[in-house]
């Protein structure tokens, strides 16, 4: 089968949030771009996957870049510009339009898309950044250590959304910015997959064996409002199976309910779930190194707070459903032959749906009724046709065999104490959150672990034996372990950002990656064009462990 082919100087594979910063960076370097995306939202985690962004404490201040700062003031702007915002909530410099108590910044999805489009465009119009949509990635070639071509594929052909021909990019650099790390086991790059063991990582919390099937848990989200009316969807198929599930780390209880296990302490908590409770709005402290804010699940992670707008611009606050009950663990998504994939994706959207049946027909009401019938999704808010979100989250991906390798006792608070987590040479960003992981598919539950504010090394972006292929998502070299607190909003942007700087300053200087990461005078040029871009490559003081 013959195909068009593509020339550029950087292809970056995954619009994801890492994805779009990687374009950006080298688009602005004078770079010629391409980037694809799957789904028919760019933004992954913060759009297609309909997750608030998971920050730090302290992200009105530091510890984020000037690109993903200028994202976050571009979506609030958004909402100043055209949303019938009330004059207290129009004048509240740090605006959340949710009112969620899981993030500074819940918002509706499309607004991300819409500000990161508007990042993209001037590059686009120029023709310096060119978007592959609804294609992904099904072939590459090598050339000894370098990757020489990558062929996408159509998601949809003839169908109006995005490409319809096979086509294959040529590029000097490829950067792996998707979300499961998909080119790695297409170019022949090493990876892991799953739990290390202890011997090989030495972390306290690692197993004695690895454990290469044991991934977090995925996610599939969906918003609904509460309104007038019986809004019960169909029966799901799978409900009779989901409805009586008691997985293992929910101690015998079932996991289609307002129980599950508290990831610090793995007792049962109970949550509620009072829709649009009338709270104020503006009192909400984002804080979760305070507070966990998952007491009420309705004000979680809620993004639109109807009482910030104009009286019956909402009918209904919105909520995003993202919590541990959707939570599918049953089995891998990795590695597996696509028909597998695509059938344990589906399980989960049948879990999620089963979990939104159960809340509008059996789940306990605080006035001592059961079921929420008036509970109503909005497709028209995740962009899909069903009301679920158009992409699974996954919080885990496969991961390079880097050059460098962060591992628990990096970061760990417990092991680092007041030292803070481990100073690299070759920093290029920072990123703070605690190592949160989900329940996994070999059947463990939460581990917690706080930590502390932490560097990303260039040498985790980098395999140890492809000279040109760059991670930027989850796939850097961290360990099953550190990829819970290195998977978030802000640190998979930073990645992207550092991925396209390097890719751009490669091709200006002549410079090899690895040269760059392991020759000091070459590693600071490149570190003073990441400071110039506003990238902090070092937490201020003032930052702490929690």
């Amino acid at each position: 089968m013959t195909h068009p082919d593509l020339q550029a100087d950087v292809l970056v594979v995954g619009g994801g949030l890492g994805g779009v910063a990687a374009a950006l960076a080298a688009a602005e370097r004078g770079a010629r771009v391409v980037l694809t995306e799957e789904h028919p939202w760019i933004g992954g985690q913060l759009t297609s996957q309909a997750v608030p962004p998971d920050e730090s404490a302290w992200v009105e201040r530091f510890g984020v870049t000037a690109r993903y700062r200028a994202l976050r003031d571009g979506i609030r702007d958004v909402y100043r510009r055209s949303y019938p915002l009330t004059d207290a909530a129009r004048s509240w410099d740090a605006l959340n339009p949710g009112a969620g108590w899981v993030s500074k910044l819940c918002h509706e999805p499309r607004v991300a898309v819409a500000v990161l489009e508007e990042m993209l465009a001037p590059w686009r119009s120029a023709g310096r950044i060119r978007l592959l949509e609804r294609v992904r990635p099904t072939a590459a070639t090598t050339d000894g250590d370098r990757v020489t071509s990558v062929t996408l594929t159509p998601v949809s052909p003839g169908d109006g959304t995005g490409a319809d021909e096979v086509v294959t990019v040529h590029a000097a650099f490829v950067v792996d910015a998707t979300e499961t790390g998909e080119l790695l086991p297409l170019t022949g790059t090493e990876y892991v997959t799953g739990f290390e063991s202890n011997r090989e990582t030495g972390e306290p919390s690692a197993p004695d064996e690895a454990q290469p099937d044991n991934v977090q848990a995925l996610s599939v989200c969906f918003a609904v409002e509460h309104v007038d009316g019986d809004h019960t969807i169909d029966r799901p198929e799978r409900y009779d199976f989901w409805s009586t599930y008691t997985p293992g780390p929910w101690n015998g209880r079932r996991m289609l309910s307002w129980e599950a296990p508290n990831p610090r302490t793995l007792a049962m908590d109970v949550r509620s779930f009072t829709p649009n409770p009338g709270d104020d709005a503006r009192a909400v402290d984002a804080d979760q190194s305070k507070n966990p804010g998952d007491g009420n699940l309705w004000t979680f992670r809620r993004i639109a707070a109807r009482d910030l707008f104009a009286p019956g611009h909402y009918a209904s606050d919105l909520c995003l459903v993202n919590w541990p009950s959707i939570d599918y663990f049953l089995a891998p998504v990795l590695d597996v032959p696509r028909d597998v994939e695509e059938a344990r994706i589906a399980d989960a959207r049948q879990l999620s749906l089963s979990m939104l049946y159960w809340m509008q027909t059996e789940a306990p009401r605080p006035d001592g009724g059961t079921g929420f019938p008036g509970l109503r999704l909005r497709p028209d808010v995740m962009g899909s046709a069903d009301g679920l979100a158009q992409a699974a989250y996954h919080r885990e991906s496969r991961r390079l065999r880097a050059v460098t390798t962060v591992t628990e006792n990096d970061v760990s608070y417990a092991v680092r104490g007041d030292r803070g987590a481990t100073r690299y040479d070759d920093s290029v960003g920072v990123g703070m959150y605690r190592i949160d992981l989900h329940p996994s598919t070999g059947g463990d539950t939460y581990i917690d672990v706080a930590s502390t504010p932490f560097e990303i090394p260039l040498g985790a972006l980098l395999p140890q034996r492809v000279t040109n292929l760059l991670a930027a998502n989850k796939n850097i070299g961290t360990t099953h372990v550190t990829n819970g607190c290195y998977r978030l909003h802000p640190v998979e942007w930073n990645i992207g950002e550092a991925a396209g700087h390097l890719a751009a300053h490669c091709l200006a200087t002549g410079r090899t990656p690895h040269a760059v990461q392991s020759k000091a005078d070459l590693l600071a040029d490149y570190q003073d064009e990441l400071v110039r871009a506003g990238v902090e490559l070092r937490w201020p003081a003032e930052a702490h462990p929690y």
